[in-house]
């Protein structure tokens, strides 16, 4: 039986809101630790911008490879075999630590990389020091993730929402201890903010991982299930569809973070108000990743059921709610832009310039989180190198050669960097929404 268009808007609705909460929670980890940073110095605001870096790409690279986890779950939900869902989660948790131990070891290496591209040393350090230490959680959080992506495959995001929520508030408490000192505890500014969140991150790996293998219907989903032919050989397709998904994330988030590098370019203030409106635009962008994981949950599960009706709906759905609650928060952010900038920052020199870029990021609002549900509903419907060659032609061809002639060469510093973003978001979406269109109608065919 066909799904009304107002079921569509139900069911993707009660699956986003859980999965928009506990997306938003990874980055507002983030945002506390640049707003208490930001009423501390904003030296330490831009060494922790610029330390972040390696490890967002690291990160994201991961979680694109741990893909897998959700569409393979989602299949396998949606064709009725409940049994093969959990081994999905079991092959998964040591590829996941793998990867995060390897991104343990690149970390080490930020402050030499941050002074071969030109940074001035003070920055390297600083920034060195925070990156070394968020790479030590790369593997728990990895881990957490891949959990996180299994519950949802599962249509249950709310487990992973409540163990977010929780671990915001630990991560506040931790970075009023360690940032300014309290109760007796060292004063470590920036350096304090990573360690705080590395140990919450920490925490809410083993937290949801144990909630999953002590589930009460962990037999229905074969959750300690022998993995037959081994973890690695067993998992063949399911690394395939990580592969393209991590190319995908490490093309975007390293074109975002070499912008980032431009900023530390042109100063520390510079750096410190770039960083606070990239967090901004990741944090609104984190509702959209939140309405991507839910469209693709529900197009891999009609693409399992064979039903290509519902799983088309169910990709424009998707766009349309993102396009509506994009829109709107754009609205809010333009006339509210001087009072969030007062939140983040009670420094003069930010106060500034912060109120302009986020009145940039309030008009590709709409773009930047269109483009990531597109490519979610692609990788649904198991569309998986395509989406990677149009972050790779959106981002490196049109963002990253914009953003340098409009802050360099034009003279529009900081402003152009941000533009750019527009520019490549833009580009995404229209090439991701045609390629969608393309696909339906193939697998219709």
């Amino acid at each position: 039986m066909r799904l009304t268009l107002r079921d569509h808007l139900f069911e993707l609705l009660r699956l986003a809101a859980p999965v928009v909460v506990a997306r938003t929670g990874i980055l507002t980890m983030a945002t506390a630790d640049i707003i208490m940073l930001g009423h501390y110095g904003a030296e330490d605001v831009a060494w922790y911008g610029i330390g972040m870096t390696p490890y967002i790409v690291l990160l994201l690279i991961g979680i694109g490879l741990l893909t897998g986890t959700l569409v393979m779950t989602s299949h396998a939900r949606g064709a009725g075999r409940l049994a093969d869902c959990g081994p999905v989660w079991r092959r998964s948790l040591p590829y996941a630590l793998l990867i995060g131990l390897a991104g343990t070891v690149i970390s080490q290496f930020s402050e030499p990389f941050f002074l071969a591209i030109g940074q001035s040393p003070a920055i390297a350090a600083g920034g060195g020091a925070i990156a070394a230490i968020a790479g030590l959680a790369l593997a728990p959080t990895l881990i957490h993730s891949n959990s996180t992506y299994f519950l949802e495959g599962l249509a249950r995001p709310l487990p992973g929402m409540t163990v977010i929520l929780g671990g915001n508030l630990l991560n506040v408490i931790l970075n009023w201890l360690l940032i300014f000192g309290h109760w007796g505890f060292p004063e470590m500014g920036a350096e304090g903010a990573i360690a705080a969140t590395s140990i919450v991150r920490c925490l809410m790996a083993a937290a949801l991982a144990g909630y999953i293998w002590w589930l009460p219907d962990r037999e229905t989903f074969g959750i300690r299930k022998p993995l037959d032919g081994g973890w690695w050989r067993g998992g063949g397709e399911q690394w395939r569809l990580g592969y393209a998904a991590g190319v995908s994330q490490g093309v975007e988030s390293c074109a975002f973070n070499s912008l980032t590098l431009m900023a530390g370019l042109l100063g520390p203030v510079a750096l410190a108000s770039y960083s606070i409106s990239l967090n901004l635009t990741a944090l609104i962008f984190m509702l959209a990743l939140g309405f991507g994981a839910a469209t693709a949950v529900r197009v891999g599960a009609a693409r399992g059921a064979g039903d290509h009706h519902r799983m088309v709906t169910a990709g424009w759905t998707g766009l349309g709610a993102t396009v509506a609650v994009m829109a709107t928060l754009g609205v809010l952010l333009w006339f509210l832009r001087g009072e969030i900038a007062a939140l983040y920052t009670s420094d003069a020199d930010l106060r500034v310039i912060l109120p302009i870029l986020f009145s940039i990021v309030a008009l590709f609002l709409i773009a930047d989180g269109g483009q990531v549900v597109m490519t979610f509903a692609l990788r649904g419907a198991g569309d998986a190198w395509v989406p990677t060659a149009i972050h790779l032609m959106s981002f490196f061809v049109v963002m990253i050669p914009a953003a340098w002639f409009l802050a360099f060469p034009m003279g529009l510093g900081v402003r152009g960097l941000v533009i750019s973003i527009a520019l490549g978001a833009g580009a995404a979406l229209l090439a991701l929404s045609f390629r969608f269109w393309l696909v339906s109608r193939a697998i219709k065919d």
